[in-house]
């Protein structure tokens, strides 16, 4: 899965991202809107990490949802 995919399904994979990251709150994540490089830094940012692993845990995300498909 690219990450177009994940920004145009952003409504059904947020809870994904809560998931995975709960401390961004859903109002975060709705301004976000799948927005890789905004996601990247409100995760940098809550969590006080490098920009190197938040793009780590993106990857991992991606391929982690790289089969999923929304439901109908």
């Amino acid at each position: 899965m690219n990450w177009d995919r994940i920004e145009g399904n952003w409504k059904q994979l947020k809870g994904k991202a809560k998931q995975q990251w709960g401390k961004l709150t859903d109002d975060q994540l709705d301004v976000i809107a799948g927005s890789r490089d905004q996601l990247a830094g409100k995760i940098q940012e809550e969590y006080g990490i490098t920009k190197d692993e938040a793009e780590k845990q993106l990857e991992d995300f991606e391929n982690r949802y790289r089969n999923w498909k929304p439901k109908s």
